[in-house]
């Protein structure tokens, strides 16, 4: 099965992502026009963004250990799900913005006074230099910094985790769960650059 899968993937070309990306936000929108997204479907529109990209940032922690741990090769549409998943974060928070909230100073005030805006923020914030350098241009113009710069993307997914645990009202499992995915994935990940660090270089890799 990883073996179809790693042909498969070699043949499909990562811009096929960036065509996918829209058609979820396309079928939520339906939903939201034919009642299907319940009585609140700004919230649940907010929501369902929020939690897809939430959910391909942690398919692109998961890209190496996949690889280290099951052979099955995802590297190549790495740099694609990063960007697909900061496409839907920043509609899940212009939902927020634009139809949620509406009020300029409201946005400020929740910012400051929430402490689950305040940490979904930052880690918006921590996303933006990585999606604008996610393109070959700075990748040859950052060297080595550009690897540096990228290791960004493992406080924004925790603190994405975290907002969406302080999201929830009561205890929830799912937000936990995804809590416990991330710091998974990072456990994992830096058990790799460990044993990279005492062994060759195939651990500044990935």
């Amino acid at each position: 099965m990883v073996i179809w899968i790693n042909s498969v993937s070699r043949r499909l070309p990562p811009w096929l992502l960036y065509m996918v990306a829209p058609l979820p936000v396309a079928w939520f929108l339906y939903l939201g026009f034919t009642g299907g997204l319940g009585v609140e479907p700004i919230r649940a529109l907010e929501h369902k963004l929020g939690e897809l990209g939430l959910q391909i940032l942690l398919l692109v922690l998961a890209i190496t250990p996949l690889r280290r741990y099951a052979g099955l090769n995802l590297l190549r549409f790495r740099r694609a799900l990063g960007l697909v998943a900061f496409f839907y974060i920043t509609l899940h928070l212009l939902v927020w913005l634009v139809l949620d909230v509406q009020i300029p100073a409201q946005i400020w005030a929740d910012i400051v006074k929430r402490p689950y805006i305040t940490i979904g923020m930052l880690a918006f914030v921590l996303m933006i230099p990585l999606a604008l350098t996610s393109n070959n241009l700075s990748v040859r113009r950052l060297g080595k910094r550009w690897r540096k710069l990228h290791w960004l993307t493992y406080p924004a997914v925790l603190l994405g985790s975290l907002h969406f645990v302080l999201l929830a009202k009561g205890f929830q499992i799912e937000p936990l769960l995804y809590l416990g995915a991330t710091v998974l994935l990072l456990a994992l990940r830096l058990k790799k650059r460990s044993f990279g660090r005492l062994g060759t270089v195939g651990g500044a890799r990935g």
